[in-house]
């Protein structure tokens, strides 16, 4: 009686169920001619989209350095002396009057309109907690608390300041109080507003009505009778340097400005320079940095973000009195390009009352040390150059210190002006992820089900004792199919990791944390992943070969095919992968879920050698 399971006749050939003849299984040699070229074809289009996203970018000069003409920050004025003479001094100090607060509650609609009228309110540190945002888009409306602080006691009007807030969701108590105090106390009116938000976020912020809304402020000071309203600057920092180019562009009566670590450059040409510097600072591979390129030539406005790509009014941005400072330690700005872009467009506009201090151990902030570590105070002689600074122009003093002095200003890199949006980059590079991660999540779910049919099984009173049937995988698929998954799953995760170091690690320099002397997961992690992919694909091409021997050994791929060979595949009841038609569907989703994440991999580089 033939064996229904096939068996081998005299010839030495195998039979299948009918009795066919089928070809006897390959010899390794033949194995790895059929599988060669099949890694070379996959590996071939893996690397061929690494060098296809291959952003350039020239870092070129690096080290570029502008030397201070004095050591001493110290800010000083030509004054009137005891004989009548003149005499240099500081231009103001602090101390001199106790500080009293008053809160107000004002309306700001998106477009920068006041609604109502302000409202006077108990200074309430508590209400920090609620942020009052009503509607939505164009139509959103943001109640703002706005702190003011002034010298008790002080005669006639005062020269005010309005405070402008970096990155995040500042609000009127919880920012620039040791600042806003400070120069209360040496007679200015200082305030400072809740960060006008609005329903936006840090990605689709909108700068133009935030300066608008930051103006609102400055008119009510203008209205105060203990303000002088010919003498109102502003204090910006960081982020918000973006946003006083609007405002001066818009009101010309501001007097002077302090500018702290000044975001000079378009968003993508400031946060490409900072993203990519802090990356080599931290210690990250070559290949975790190269991903700051894509990244930063990504189209954003396919997406509906235009911040990116800011048209910076900078005819007006420094055409008045400006005092420019930076730290040693900051490594978000460029600031030798930076220091030289504001005194040319200074010096167009007909300014050349620019003053730029350069702050040793200082960081983004002007803080030293760890910004995320509460009482970090200021830099030496920061706050007093600032209080000497401001009051010496309001009240229009001839300085006589160095316009420009402090420690050495340095940049390490140069700003990235080769960055722009790349369409066909984005739209690959954004079906591409949609894409993997839908595989994914079906993948996951797929595999939840097995698992599932499994405990059911288990479960059932009926099958005590009977062996679980499985997938029905044949020809060693199942194991394969396992390996494989867990081997790309486990390297994309490691790649998570590298990546996930690489950032915790820039945001820690960032807030004025040092590097960490071993860089760890994020340099070793980049070369044992290249290493690893490679195999995968060795593997992949591995099981497509051993695919096309079972087909073959059927007859499926004969010319014309064996009879009965494709529909015995189809029916399952020759099959090739798996006995049922859910182990077939699982093992092609898993197959696709994993080469997916390969090209995920050649997307951002990683089949570069």
């Amino acid at each position: 009686m033939a064996d229904v399971r096939g068996r081998k006749e005299a010839t030495g050939r195998r039979t299948d169920r009918g009795g066919n003849a089928r070809t006897a299984p390959w010899s390794n040699g033949r194995r790895l001619s059929v599988s060669l070229p099949i890694f070379i074809i996959l590996i071939g289009l893996l690397v061929s989209v690494s060098n296809l996203t291959t952003v350039p970018w020239d870092n070129e000069p690096t080290g570029q350095t502008i030397a201070t003409l004095s050591r001493n920050t110290a800010v000083t004025f030509r004054a009137e002396g005891d004989g009548g003479g003149e005499t240099d001094a500081s231009g103001g100090e602090s101390g001199l009057y106790q500080v009293e607060e008053e809160s107000y509650a004002l309306t700001i609609a998106r477009d920068g309109t006041q609604v109502g009228k302000a409202v006077e309110q108990p200074v309430d540190p508590e209400s920090d907690s609620t942020w009052q945002v009503q509607g939505e888009g164009e139509d959103a409306t943001q109640t703002i608390t706005m702190l003011v602080r002034r010298p008790a006691g002080a005669s006639g009007t005062r020269p005010a300041i309005l405070f402008m807030h970096g990155a995040g969701f500042g609000t009127a108590y919880n920012s620039f109080g040791d600042m806003a105090e400070t120069l209360a106390s040496a007679g200015f009116v200082t305030a400072v507003i809740d960060k006008p938000v609005w329903d936006t976020t840090d990605v689709n912020r909108d700068y133009p009505a935030s300066a608008r809304a930051y103006d609102a402020a400055i008119r009510m000071l203008r209205k105060r009778a203990d303000v002088d309203a010919a003498k109102i600057g502003i204090y910006a920092t960081s982020e918000s340097t973006w946003i006083s180019q609007y405002l001066l562009a818009e009101d010309h009566d501001v007097a002077f400005q302090v500018l702290l670590s000044p975001m000079v450059f378009t968003p993508r040409r400031s946060l490409g320079f900072f993203i990519s510097q802090d990356f080599a600072l931290v210690g990250a591979n070559d290949g975790y940095q190269s991903i700051v390129r894509r990244v930063f030539n990504a189209d954003t406005a396919f997406f509906g973000l235009d911040n990116f790509d800011l048209d910076l009014p900078e005819s007006s941005a420094y055409a008045i009195p400006t005092l420019v400072a930076y730290g040693s330690k900051d490594v978000m700005t460029a600031q030798v390009e930076g220091v030289e872009r504001i005194l040319r467009e200074a010096h167009k506009a007909g300014n050349w009352d620019v003053t730029v201090r350069s702050y040793p151990v200082a960081n983004h902030v002007l803080r030293l040390g760890d910004e995320a570590e509460s009482g970090t105070r200021f830099a030496d002689a920061y706050v007093d150059d600032v209080v000497s600074w401001t009051s010496g122009v309001a009240a229009g003093r001839r300085q006589t210190s160095e316009r420009v002095a402090g420690d050495t200003i340095y940049q390490s890199i140069v700003v990235p002006n080769d960055l722009q949006p790349r369409r066909s980059l984005t739209v690959y590079g954004a079906i591409l992820h949609a894409g993997t991660i839908l595989l994914l999540v079906a993948t996951a779910v797929a595999w939840l089900a097995a698992l599932g049919r499994r405990i059911r099984f288990r479960l059932c009173r009926a099958n005590r004792g009977v062996p679980y049937p499985g997938l029905g995988f044949r020809n060693g698929f199942g194991n394969a199919l396992i390996t494989l998954a867990v081997t790309t799953m486990a390297t994309l995760l490691l790649f998570a990791a590298g990546l996930g170091q690489v950032v915790m690690g820039v945001v820690r320099l960032a807030w004025g944390a040092a590097p960490a002397e071993q860089p760890g997961v994020m340099w070793w992690s980049w070369p044992v992943i290249q290493v690893v992919s490679t195999l995968v694909v060795w593997a992949w091409s591995r099981v497509f070969a051993r695919l096309i021997e079972v087909a073959v050994e059927r007859g499926m791929l004969a010319w014309p095919p064996r009879p009965g060979s494709i529909r015995g595949v189809v029916t399952g009841a020759e099959p090739v992968l798996a006995a049922t038609r859910f182990g077939r569907v699982l093992f092609w989703l898993t197959a696709v879920s994993m080469l997916h994440v390969l090209f995920f991999f050649a997307f951002w580089g990683l089949f570069i050698y």
